[in-house]
């Protein structure tokens, strides 16, 4: 038997990168996975605003029927290395709104949702390494730094009814919003970049049931070991 078979699944940030290779995995383990992001989806969708978010939520659990599984991959493409004195306010604000405002929203009104279903459902947030570590991009790492509270928050609140709530970290995946600058390669331990298919297996994993029952609240790395050395101003 697959992994998810069964489960229906809202996954976002589906056009390009990670969210696309995560709610492709889904579906290969058995899920039916609405794709959303704000073009190319099954769903499109303005997750800069609140209205955007919560008109998500609602679309998804009436073309679903019930949602068990949420992952929430959307952000707003970023500039590299832009320090805290470049980034606008604009650039702020947007990528607060996508990743951290729509994260609550969505995982509120599904959290609701499993709630009054009985679902055991699964939550799962694309966080980043610079949660925890700067890297001159200070609305993306903040940005990232409130998601993995908020996996926490969750985890806590919704745990006694039987809903996980993790989140997973990649390391240096090319493409979407981030481009490898020239010998980051050689700072990643297991000498190769990350793709979307590595961090989806292990969201797999952390879904379900089989391999993940037991885990809650938690932040799953997916770098290659890239976080073992000081690679960011190296």
């Amino acid at each position: 038997m697959k992994l998810l078979e069964g489960d229906r699944a809202l996954v976002t940030g589906t056009g390009n990168g990670i969210g696309k290779g995560i709610a492709a995995a889904l579906e290969q383990e058995g899920a039916t996975v609405l794709r959303a992001d704000i073009q190319n989806a099954d769903v499109q969708c303005d997750l800069s605003t609140a209205a955007g978010a919560k008109k998500l939520a609602e679309d998804a659990i009436r073309r679903l029927g019930t949602v068990s599984i949420f992952v929430h991959s959307a952000s707003p493409r970023r500039q590299e290395s832009q320090t805290v004195l470049e980034a606008t306010e604009a650039q702020w604000r947007e990528m607060l709104a996508v990743n951290l405002d729509a994260a609550f929203i969505l995982a509120q009104a599904l959290g609701r949702h499993m709630v009054e279903k009985t679902i055991k459902g699964r939550m799962l947030l694309t966080t980043s390494l610079h949660a925890e570590s700067p890297r001159r991009i200070p609305h993306y790492s903040a940005a990232k730094a409130g998601e993995t509270m908020l996996v926490k928050e969750l985890a806590r609140a919704l745990g006694p009814h039987g809903i996980r709530v993790n989140a997973v970290a990649p390391g240096a995946i090319p493409g979407g919003g981030f481009q490898a600058p020239p010998g980051m390669v050689e700072k990643i331990p297991l000498r190769r970049f990350g793709t979307p298919a590595d961090v989806a297996a292990m969201a797999v994993a952390v879904l379900s049931e089989r391999f993940g029952a037991y885990v809650t609240g938690s932040t799953i790395v997916v770098d290659g070991g890239i976080a073992l050395y000081n690679w960011i101003d190296a």
